[in-house]
């Protein structure tokens, strides 16, 4: 078959090595080769669009984040759909003009068909070895897809850290500022910290309630440059967890971002949390401790703490109702003169430019900062004189809750941790395992898991729905492109050995399952049934001119004619065909050697597209063939005849 080919455009050296066409002949060639292939490349690009629109169905951060990515992918295919089959033949017919010669002359094409034509015999005598290694190696990629740990997201470095320390819920403002600058201090003497900001308690602003107890210090790293030699951004974490262990002090790591995306949409500021409710704070806070005791020595368990339900201290002054008579004295008068002289009343307003001031009178710091001055505050009494306001009232400290949390009107504490070290998936799922079995919850109290976990339960449930839609949408395309649900299946049976290349590179890369593997996994896709419907176009324009040549009859077409056939099928416009595959994987290889903000993210998306792209365009150009010779072969047996598909418009 190559040599007839190869014979087509030899003579004598006389003759041009060339051949001369006419403007009508050159436009109803390309007419022609329009019309072969545009049908497939047009529903090619429309499957890759197709199978990217479940992307849309993604919702909360994981929607926000791949959203834009999925508009810019679907405009820019869909104006490619339209030029495929509208201005692109018109550039051909402006372009391809002048000397014309056969695609086998062609250097490169020539090389690679003097590599190609080889091993696809070969595959083709040993079909049962070819099949065998294809089948096994899509066996052995489901173990390591099954043992990948599990995450929501990739973590992003933000090239920054967000220390929040916890302390105990009755600290003085006098001890979170000395405690502030110490650690500050002691951050700053890590050579890898740049800048350090730190802040206790809340902000002045209304969407801030932290209380005192809880510290919040930025740390600003500088450039990776002017780091030590081979230290992460993990590495000083560890140092600086090493270097803050203060006691009465629980440390927390995590970013800027993150922390105020996750309080945002969770209400927990770590990795996760495990939210208990019920209807009594001392029991929440018992179930709470209980549940800590069982985590504690979890491997990938970091920073677990508490969040205080009760310890925090209230002041509590309980009026001497039996004492108010002797010294003719009301209620009203002892609640005003303690309003005034620790709360504040009202005295005055100023005024300054177009704002107005109201101006606070209470006793000074030094007379109101321990019970005994308290108990001394003068008290004017008509009967008595002035008296210490101890005379008529009970003024003690007594315990309470620091800060009160409802979630849906039902009272709730909180156990926190991050997870480092450690995949996010198994770490929390030993966790739930531990509490599920050893936790004995009272009657009427229940826990719920929420943070990061909350969120990769929300995008593993979206995802379960949106893989058959995406494969069904393919199918579906792909029957429009041939009219044809067996050779629709032949293109769809690319995807499973797809899959095989993007688990083994994204398993040996040490990359943790997410929603950025799966978007690239859905990415994948389109781009694996379009390299394998140019392939067959092109076996099924081979059956054509073989029954165009001998006949559509068992008789006439023996099982040497079908298999010349079909490798002249695959080995034809070979060149097309890898350039389908390598523009992919040069848009796609570059961004394993990107840095910089961004990229943490962008690479589990890319790696299943370039496993997957190697890996399935070895199988369409190996195994496809093969598989199409074998579905041709049983037809001549069964029915004696070849069906034959038109993929033309």
């Amino acid at each position: 078959m190559f040599n007839r080919i190869k014979n087509l455009f030899k003579g004598s050296s006389a003759k041009p090595d060339y051949v001369k066409l006419t403007d009508e002949e050159r436009l109803g060639i390309i007419e022609k080769a329009c019309k072969q292939v545009s049908r497939g490349v047009f529903y090619s690009t429309v499957i890759i669009i197709t199978s990217f629109l479940p992307v849309f169905l993604l919702t909360g951060q994981e929607g926000k984040l791949f959203h834009p990515l999925a508009y810019t992918k679907t405009f820019i295919l869909v104006i490619d759909a339209f030029l495929v089959v509208t201005l692109a033949p018109v550039l051909i017919s402006f372009f391809m003009k002048g000397r014309f010669r056969s695609e086998h002359e062609h250097p490169v094409n020539r090389w690679m068909e003097k590599i190609y034509e080889p091993i696809i015999r070969r595959c083709m005598k040993f079909r049962k070895t070819t099949l065998g290694i294809n089948i096994l190696a899509l066996l052995v990629s489901i173990p390591l897809l099954l043992s990948m740990g599990k995450e929501f997201m990739p973590p992003l470095d933000e090239q920054s850290i967000l220390f929040m320390p916890v302390t105990l819920p009755d600290i003085s403002n006098a001890e979170a500022k000395r405690l502030l600058q110490v650690q500050d201090k002691i951050i700053k003497s890590v050579p890898e910290v740049d800048k350090v900001l730190g802040k206790a308690g809340r902000a002045n602003t209304a969407t801030d309630n932290s209380p005192i107890s809880m510290i919040e210090t930025i740390i600003k790293l500088k450039p990776k440059n002017e780091w030590r030699a081979g230290l992460t951004k993990q590495d000083i974490i560890r140092e600086l967890d090493e270097k803050l262990q203060i006691p009465g002090v629980v440390n927390g790591w995590t970013q800027p971002i993150i922390n105020r995306i996750n309080m945002l949409s969770t209400g927990i500021r770590t990795d996760v949390g495990v939210k208990v409710y019920g209807q009594d704070l001392n029991k929440i806070d018992d179930v709470s401790r209980q549940i800590r005791s069982l985590l504690e020595n979890t491997r990938g368990i970091k920073d677990l703490y508490v969040e205080p339900v009760t310890g925090g201290k209230y002041l509590e002054i309980g009026i001497k109702r039996d004492q108010l008579e002797r010294y003719g004295l009301t209620v009203d008068d002892v609640n005003s003169v303690v309003e005034t002289a620790i709360g504040g009343a009202p005295f005055a307003t100023t005024i300054e430019g177009r704002r107005r001031f109201s101006i606070q009178l209470r006793l000074g710091q030094e007379y109101r900062n321990s019970l005994d001055r308290l108990k001394r505050i003068p008290l004017s009494s008509p009967g008595a004189g002035t008296i210490p306001l101890s005379a008529v009232t009970d003024i003690r400290f007594v315990d309470g809750p620091p800060m009160i949390t409802s979630d849906n009107a039902i009272l709730r504490g909180a156990v926190m941790f991050n997870v480092r070290d450690r995949d996010l998936g198994t770490t929390v799922q030993e966790a739930i395992d531990k509490i599920n079995a050893q936790l004995d919850l009272p009657s009427g109290y229940f826990v719920e898991w929420s943070g990061q976990y909350e969120n990769m339960i929300r995008g593993q449930q979206t995802l379960i729905y949106i893989l058959p839609v995406v494969l069904l949408i393919i199918l579906l395309s792909l029957y429009l492109a041939f009219k044809s649900v067996r050779e629709a299946f032949l293109s769809l049976i690319t995807i499973p050995f797809a899959l095989i290349g993007g688990a083994y590179l994204v398993y040996f890369w040490g990359v943790n399952l997410s929603v950025a593997v799966a978007v690239g996994f859905i990415a994948l896709f389109g781009i694996a049934v379009e390299t394998g419907v140019v392939m067959v176009i092109y076996l099924n324009d081979s059956m054509r001119q073989l029954v165009a040549l001998k006949g559509n009859s068992s008789e006439s077409i023996s099982k040497d004619d079908l298999r010349e056939y079909v490798i002249a099928g695959a080995a034809k416009r070979l060149r097309p065909k890898i350039m389908t595959v390598c523009v992919a994987l040069f848009g796609l290889i570059p961004v394993l050697w990107a840095g910089g903000v961004g990229s943490d993210v962008m690479k589990p998306i890319v790696l299943p597209m370039i496993g997957g792209v190697l890996t399935s365009s070895t199988h369409i150009l190996l195994v496809t063939p093969l598989i199409f010779l074998m579905t041709k072969e049983y037809e001549l047996r069964k029915f004696g005849k070849l069906e034959v598909y038109d993929v033309k418009h």
